[in-house]
């Protein structure tokens, strides 16, 4: 598995990775409506503009396919204090999943918080998504509770945070 920063010419495979990975991950979770409405397309809007202004990484396997990513920078909603970073997405595809891609998504992500000065970090995760698993298991401390609506559905989304990134991946 190969690790590296994406570029412009990864939009549509990360869009793709995205949208299939929401697709399982919260299949009986969010309402079908929305996961029926995700396009690639759409996607590939979204994650063009935010190559333009953040750093992603990817997962690629033997054959050089993207099959996963991560992103963050910033905490953006200032209701966190003490809290600096964020992790703003990280999605593997499920075939994929339970063999380490996550972490090592985690690891050049973590490093280039800590370039920027950041030294803590939140996610937010929905509650009902079994991948929250993954942050307790790297040290997240469950720090509140959000309700979301997704098409008409409340949703609780826990906030997990790490108050020390320094030591969190090696």
């Amino acid at each position: 598995m190969k690790i590296r920063k994406a570029t412009s010419a990864d939009v549509k495979s990360i869009a793709k990775v995205h949208v299939d990975s929401w697709r399982t991950t919260y299949r009986n979770i969010v309402p079908d409506e929305h996961l029926n409405e995700l396009t690639y397309e759409s996607k590939e809007q979204q994650w063009e503009y935010i190559l333009s202004k953040a750093t992603v990484f990817v997962a690629e396997n033997e054959k050089d396919e993207i099959v996963g990513f991560a992103n963050g920078g910033p905490e953006r909603s200032g209701d966190y204090p003490g809290f600096d970073g964020e992790l703003y997405a990280i999605y593997v595809l499920a075939e994929y999943q339970h063999k380490g891609i996550g972490k090592m998504l985690m690891e050049p992500l973590v490093e280039e918080l800590k370039e920027q000065g950041i030294f803590s970090m939140i996610v937010c995760v929905l509650e009902d998504n079994p991948s929250r698993q993954f942050y307790e298991k790297l040290g997240a401390k469950r720090i509140d509770t959000l309700k979301i609506e997704i098409e008409g559905k409340e949703l609780n989304e826990s906030v997990y945070g790490w108050e020390d990134i320094r030591g969190l991946v090696k």
